[in-house]
């Protein structure tokens, strides 16, 4: 068989290539032996991963690995609240992850469910209802209003056949189909006219098609293979946290190592320096890390759910603040879905009209009864009409074709009665619109008794067929000068992305026939109609150009439409004022990888795309190394929505599909929320970064403070389930406290981290690592003393070590307030914005209290009660650091104003 497309074949060709009958289909036997031979019409299910898999997959990250060997260890060492602990945490992690993936393995199973079960076919000759798995490529699909396509099939006959095609399209308006082949090969599928597809809705008429395609061959099936060839990947937190985990482990074996040997080589009993480095080695895992990103992603979660952004999966709340390019549909995203007359154009003059949307308040400055010409447009635009309008207390809803609807909302605000003017205008005959006419034609009898035809429809169809032109209440011959300006009026409107349809009318001769509803019209004027761009749209979209986030608008209007769009989005031009393309989906065929590295480069909107399109434009773009955020809501944004870092759906609009493909869901439909969700998930990014400051430096000084005091030949200055202690306590609340921080003002004007950066920079290193040490001079500041005032064995040892401990632990809860930024001061207008660090903090001085006071607990971590003197060396000690940190602030902000101004 040719690899000819079906689109592309005359109705005699596509019979014979297929080897049916066109009028009594294929036989039952010949049916039964095809689908012997080539299998259901069914769409593959996914393969499942067995639970065991999925549970299976929790543990696999590096980080979980080093938090079980050290709950092992303190098991092994008896630490058994330490060690129950680390395991809540790898536990309450992997359930989490756990369900999260259990839900997404449902999203081809969902794509399944858009295949209908009953199919009417024609075998023998007679009609019948059949399963349709059961369907085979030759048979003969009858298709009415209401039905779902069965198969991929082409149309050989049809009756003002139209069919919303949005599940593999996007577009919301339904397409009127035709018999005749499409020249094009390449046609997008909202263009191949001959053609039915699996899972697309028959709204109006009726029609015969021969299958040519069923289950996984389908173009349905098709998405479903692209869905299943998507591999899960990793989010970049998930990446980074490896990468960190790595490197973390790597460090912490050489230091404990180091450590451990010293100590014996200064002659510390070799057992006890080993527990030391077990127990430092503990503390340099931060078990608490797992357990505040998890914290951290959950609360994001919440705070957006309550914006109208759910988010599915953890990690990809991490993954908005990262984001670097965001591709978005426009139908019901950019724009309200709402199609709306703009401007009527009647004759030399544009009336404008007011207003958006379904609102059908009335308007003074249309006023039909004073102006004749205004009247009649409006008439024909109401009654050449088959949609209705649902007034309710919520608003406005259209019933029927949106267009149509349109013209009803325009003839209310004038003050129309429909119901008035079909009663006073009864319809006697129509003539439905056609891919072949290009109009719709009804008949009507007029108040005065005469028969009349009002027409709407393709402006260059009704001009050819108007021999006059209406001109107020009266009528003018139309010449070529006439026709030369309704092109241009026709142009002039489509230039601005309106949908133009042309309105005529004329007398008929009684008796009429079909001939006198085709030709010799009167051209009353046109219809310029949007759906209008939501209000906060262009607004966000310059606030996404701040914040250093590309707009990419892909949509399946036609490419003039899809530009102008663009520009009155302001997706036109880059923030250096370099113009940018729009791309046809036809200049897409048969790229390599380097061209579309080119056609992503500098394309702001992609008109008239396929599903491969859409995942190819993604995975381009992600491999420039961007972080692409996709939105979608039909079957076709399945495998794109999949493939990107953050795929978002619809969720008024959304099929099931999408949304179960995606890792996060805007309930109203509304890229303003896609915004707000991007700044929650850079909030996030920054929390993370806070809490990986504030406890890898504490985790730091705790090292260096052991290590330190080993080479200056010191008692150690911490025991070892006093740095069990620190590292549960004092590290753990605050930093949970960190992940709660609210936003900066600023934090939409800056670009957004570079997602290939690891979250352990260089310059972040080197943060850490001063910091900690500073942490560290302090503490040993406060040990020195205290060995100077107690001595340096027994109690006056254990005394000394106390306040080395209570340094540490209180200079590392003020640190957090340092962590809070790394360059704006603590003490701001914002010191008292986050009251969980404050809660947090007097939770962590009162545990310090009891664990020197209450004679149990001083029992089990080796301390002894603390005087004035000693606390004013503790307080010392803790705040130093908070004050050198400060300077060092200042100090960064004058050299930056410096080098600024000098620039």
């Amino acid at each position: 068989m040719s690899e000819q497309p079906w689109h592309t074949r005359s109705i005699d060709d596509t019979v014979r290539a297929i080897e049916t009958d066109q009028a009594a289909g294929l036989s039952r036997a010949e049916a039964a032996s095809r689908l012997a031979t080539h299998g259901p019409n069914e769409l593959a299910a996914a393969k499942p991963r067995s639970l065991l898999a999925l549970i299976a997959h929790q543990f696999r990250s590096l980080i979980v690995g080093l938090l079980v060997l050290a709950s092992s260890v303190a098991f092994v060492l008896g630490d058994h609240i330490e060690a129950i602990a680390i395991l809540v945490v790898i536990l309450l992690n992997a359930l989490i992850g756990f369900l999260t993936e259990w839900k997404a393995a449902n999203a081809l199973d969902s794509l399944r469910k858009q295949a209908v079960s009953i199919a009417r076919v024609r075998r023998d000759g007679a009609q019948l209802e059949i399963p349709a798995a059961d369907l085979v490529v030759g048979d003969l699909v009858l298709l009415a209003a209401g039905d779902r396509v069965p198969a991929d099939a082409r149309l050989i006959e049809q009756a003002t056949l139209q069919v919303d095609e949005a599940a593999l399209t996007g577009e919301s308006v339904a397409v009127s189909k035709a018999t005749d082949p499409v020249s094009d090969p390449n046609a997008p599928i909202g263009d191949r006219l001959s053609m039915v597809y699996l899972g697309t809705a028959v709204t109006d008429g009726r029609g015969t098609a021969v299958v040519t395609a069923t289950g996984p061959a389908t173009e349905m099936g098709r998405i479903g293979a692209l869905i299943d060839d998507v591999a899960d990947k990793a989010t970049p937190l998930e990446g980074k946290l490896a990468q960190l985990s790595r490197a973390l482990l790597v460090i912490v074996l050489v230091l404990c190592a180091v450590i451990v040997v010293t100590g014996w080589l200064r002659g510390i009993e070799l057992l006890y320096m080993v527990e030391i480095g077990i127990s430092l080695a503990i503390a340099a895992i931060p078990e608490g890390l797992l357990a505040v990103t998890t914290m951290t992603l959950a609360v994001g979660m919440q705070r957006m759910a309550r914006m109208g952004a759910l988010v599915r999966r953890l990690p990809a709340v991490e993954s908005l603040g990262s984001t670097t390019v965001i591709c978005s549909d426009k139908t019901g995203t950019l724009t309200r879905n709402e199609m709306t007359v703009q401007a009527l154009a009647l004759g030399d003059r544009r009336v404008v009209i007011e207003g958006s949307g379904y609102d059908t308040t009335r308007i003074d400055a249309l006023n039909p009864e004073a102006d004749a010409h205004l009247d009649l447009a409006l008439r024909i635009g109401a009654l050449c009409n088959d949609a209705a309008l649902d007034h309710t207390d919520e608003g406005v809803t259209v019933l029927g074709d949106p267009t149509e609807g349109a013209l009803l909302v325009v003839a209310d605000k004038a003050g129309l009665d429909r119901a008035q003017l079909a009663q006073d205008y009864p319809r006697l005959a129509e003539v439905p619109f056609t891919s072949t006419s290009k109009r719709m034609v009804t008949v009507h009898r007029t108040p005065d008794g005469a028969t009349v035809a009002y027409v709407k429809g393709a402006p260059d169809e009704l001009t050819a067929a108007s021999t006059t032109v209406q001109d107020g209440d009266q009528t003018s011959p139309m010449t070529d000068e006439g026709r030369t300006r309704a092109a241009a009026t026709n142009h002039d409107l489509a230039s601005e992305a309106l949908r133009v349809l042309a309105l005529a009318w004329r007398t008929l001769p009684d008796p009429y026939t079909d001939d006198d509803l085709s030709r010799d019209l009167t051209l009353v004027g046109f219809v310029g109609m949007l759906d209008p761009l939501r209000d906060e749209a262009r607004e966000t979209i310059a606030i996404c150009r701040t914040a250093g986030i590309r707009t990419v608008m892909i949509t399946g209007d036609q490419e003039t439409t899809a530009a102008e769009i663009g520009r009155q989005l302001g997706l036109d031009t880059d923030t250096q004022g370099r113009r940018l393309r729009t791309v046809h989906g036809r200049a897409l065929h048969d790229l390599d990888d380097e061209g579309w590295r080119e056609a992503v480069a500098d394309a702001a909107v992609f008109a008239r795309v396929s599903p491969e399109h859409k995942l190819r434009i993604v995975e381009a773009l992600q491999r420039d190394g961007h972080v692409v955020a996709m939105t979608g809501d039909g079957v076709n944004d399945a495998p794109a929505l999949r493939q990107a870092d953050i795929g978002i759906a619809m969720g008024i609009r959304g099929t099931e599909v999408a949304k179960e493909s995606s890792a996060m869901v805007i309930t109203d439909d509304n890229f303003a929320t896609i915004v707000t969700a991007v700044e929650q998930g850079r909030i996030i990014v920054h929390n993370i970064l806070r809490f990986i400051h504030f406890l890898f430096s504490c985790n730091l000084a705790e090292i260096v403070t052991v290590f330190a005091a080993i080479m200056i030949g010191w008692p150690l200055p911490l025991g070892v389930l006093q740095i069990l202690w620190l590292n549960l306590v004092t590290d753990i609340f605050p930093a949970m406290a960190l992940a709660l921080e609210p936003s900066a003002p600023d934090v939409m004007a800056r670009p957004p981290r570079d997602p290939a950066a690891p979250l352990m920079t260089r310059r972040f290193g080197w943060l850490i690592v001063w910091q900690g040490s500073l942490l560290a001079a302090c503490t040993l500041a406060a040990f020195s003393v205290g060995m100077s005032w107690y001595g340096t064995e027994g109690e006056g040892l254990r005394h000394a070590v106390t306040v080395a401990f209570m340094a540490l632990a209180l200079g590392q809860v003020a640190h957090a307030f340092n962590a809070r930024s790394q360059t704006r001061s603590a003490f701001t207008s914002r010191l008292f914005t986050n009251g969980w660090l404050w809660g947090a903090t007097g939770l962590c001085i009162l545990l310090q209290i009891a664990a020197v006071y209450l004679p149990w607990l001083r029992g089990i971590l080796g301390t002894v009660p603390l005087g004035a003197a000693d606390w004013g060396v503790i307080v010392l000690a803790a705040m130093a650091p908070v004050g050198v940190v400060e300077v060092v602030k200042v100090v960064k902000r004058k050299t930056f104003r410096v080098g600024f101004s000098q620039k």
